[in-house]
């Protein structure tokens, strides 16, 4: 982050100082809301919730190098040399300091998300634009109202590009982020069964997701998947240039050739403007659309074929987004356990199947947020994934039992269901052998990176 004076905070937050501090032109150089994180010179700002409250840690973040705080009460007591600005909600302070210093910047900002793919979409453009442009993209999955304003408050004079990844589970948080982003370029990966069980239907997630629009600025561009039965209706609707990319019919980018080879893609990309080759350093057909996506950015941003293939062949994955493992003893572990969802499973499940000549192996966990329909979506899984020719499915967790069931009813015999991870163990370790892939795949909560670690851990050196 830039220096940021005091002056500029308070005008930033409209916020009144406490205590004797009086140099308005006192600076902060970084921004943390995490007590236990706390860069010399940086601004502290305590945030509350339901179980914690951060003012409780303003006298440790500044006795830790903090160079002042936001608050939103009086203190008893004022540390010497430290600022206090007091603002009615620290929440909404971090939100308009953001926005304050979002409109510092005048360059392309591009705004992804999407109920399946927001985060290998944002890497896979932060890939193809960083071929010729100095890139920020939001780190890991800092996309909610916390993270997207502390990855705006993290760029630099020296971004020419900032990649801004958005999440939602409640109507109304697309818009509140939007407004921070005001996005140049906003990318919709497609409508899905994520947060169904708060949002009530497709149409409604559909809804929430179309909060973007109103903030993309009107000489900018709307880059959908046209593949998506939600988004394809939106084609001639918004005022602002719209580029839907896909394998259907009269799209605008569209891939060709599809290849799979061990650990790639290899596709030939059709653009309006083009045709080239590209390899992507991926697993999974469904590649083809945050590349496709990343291709569209590209050009809108005046790169040309050779820079955007380059680009695509420098894309990597986000830790625990469907990470190659290649271990000992010819054994190999596709890691894709950050998140789960009808259609990521769907997807999963085609790249294990897509693995030749190897046994197949699937361990998977709760998806959450379903609602009523919990239980057929998760029957729905075994089933892809027996219709996928997975030759084993280990299902862990309260609802995986119906992955087992649908599984074993569709033909899967090779399909059991254990309560925990501890359960699960035995069976894990019997699979652990030459030749073998094994999927490890389950919602965000269910924290199976304890899975990959353990198999890993059980591997003969």
């Amino acid at each position: 982050m830039d220096k940021l004076t005091v002056r500029q905070l308070l005008e930033a937050v409209g916020g009144t100082l406490l205590g004797g501090f009086d140099d308005l032109d006192a600076t902060v150089d970084s921004v943390t809301t995490d007590s236990r994180d706390i860069p010399e010179g940086s601004l502290f700002i305590p945030l509350q919730g339901e179980r914690f409250d951060g003012h409780a840690f303003i006298s440790s973040a500044l006795e830790g190098g903090a160079a002042g705080c936001l608050t939103a009460r009086e203190r008893d007591g004022y540390l010497p040399g430290k600022f206090y600005i007091k603002v009615r909600s620290t929440h909404q302070a971090l939100r308009d300091l953001a926005r304050y210093y979002r409109l510092t910047f005048d360059i392309p900002f591009i705004a992804v998300t999407g109920s399946v793919g927001k985060t290998t979409a944002k890497d896979m453009i932060a890939a193809v634009l960083g071929a010729r442009y100095q890139v920020h993209k939001t780190d890991g999955n800092y996309n909610n109202d916390i993270g997207v304003p502390l990855t705006l408050l993290k760029l630099e004079r020296r971004h020419q590009v900032c990649v801004v990844e958005m999440g939602m589970d409640h109507a109304g948080e697309i818009d509140r982020l939007a407004a921070l982003v005001e996005p140049d370029m906003a990318v919709i990966t497609n409508i899905g069964d994520a947060h169904i069980e708060n949002l009530g239907s497709r149409e409604n997630i559909f809804k929430a997701k179309s909060e973007i629009f109103p903030h993309l600025k009107p000489d900018g561009v709307a880059i959908l998947n046209g593949d998506d039965e939600w988004l394809s209706t939106l084609r001639g609707k918004l005022p602002q240039k719209t580029l839907f990319v896909g394998r259907g019919e009269g799209l605008d980018y569209t891939a060709f050739g599809i290849e799979t080879g061990a650990a790639s893609i290899r596709c030939g990309i059709h653009t309006p403007k083009s045709q080239f080759q590209a390899d992507i350093p991926a697993l999974g057909e469904h590649m083809i659309y945050p590349t496709l996506i990343a291709a569209a950015a590209g050009e809108e941003l005046g790169m040309g074929p050779d820079e955007i293939a380059r680009g695509i062949g420098a894309f990597l994955p986000t830790k625990m987004r469907m990470n190659i493992l290649r271990c000992a003893g010819d054994v190999v572990i596709l890691n894709d356990c950050y998140n789960a969802n009808p259609q990521s499973m769907r997807a999963a499940a085609a790249v294990l199947g897509s693995a030749a000549h190897r046994r197949k192996v699937a361990v998977l966990g709760d998806m959450k947020e379903l609602g009523p329909g919990s239980e057929q979506f998760h029957r729905a899984v075994g089933e892809f994934f027996a219709q996928a020719g997975c030759d084993r499915l280990i299902a862990v967790g309260d609802l995986a039992r119906f992955m087992a069931e649908g599984a074993k009813a569709a033909g899967l015999e090779q399909s059991a269901y254990f309560p925990t991870l501890e359960d699960a163990k035995e069976a894990l370790l019997r699979e652990v052998r030459a030749g073998v892939t094994i999927l490890v795949k389950a919602s965000r909560s269910m924290a199976f990176e304890r899975v990959v670690e353990f198999l890993q851990e059980s591997i003969p050196e």
